[in-house]
């Protein structure tokens, strides 16, 4: 894994297992709160962070271990903006999904696993976008700072 901060942000780079996720998911959380991201807002982000991450690693890289995942994170006096890449499969259609948690009207046995990621993405962040372009996935994601949030510039 490689870790450059700079003022205002961070860029990081790791491999796209499991492993390495749940490390570079811990690293930004708490270098976002050393940036002063708001400990409300950083809880936020490290669940949405937490989504986007291990849906690379699962679904655009699965199978290919030898894949690389980067995160670019800047901050400033609005708000904070992630930039996550990959090389992996891109999403289906080439669009973002609509983020319709599954139905748990259901027995506590039947309940499902998963699908509940980009409902949770879509809800703490304040603007989210996909691209693709050469072969590389592109996500950003968004965090609007409330007036009361903002750190001083």
């Amino acid at each position: 894994m490689t870790v450059n901060c700079k003022n205002g942000g961070m860029d990081l780079s790791f491999a796209a297992n499991e492993a390495d996720a749940s490390t570079a998911i811990a690293c930004l959380h708490g270098s976002l709160a050393a940036l002063g991201v708001p400990h409300q807002r950083n809880c936020d982000v490290k669940i949405a962070l937490a989504e986007a991450i291990n849906n690379v690693v699962e679904h655009a890289y699965a199978g290919n271990p030898q894949g690389r995942v980067q995160v670019r994170a800047t901050m400033d006096r609005n708000g904070l903006s992630i930039l996550i890449t990959d090389r992996g499969r891109p999403l289906p259609g080439l669009r973002i999904p609509d983020g319709i948690p599954a139905s748990v009207e259901t027995a506590r046995e039947d309940l499902p696993e998963g699908g509940f990621g980009w409902f949770l993405i879509r809800q703490l962040c304040d603007n989210v976008r996909y691209d693709r372009t050469d072969g590389e996935n592109r996500l950003r994601l968004s965090f609007a700072f409330s007036p009361a949030e903002k750190r001083p510039q």
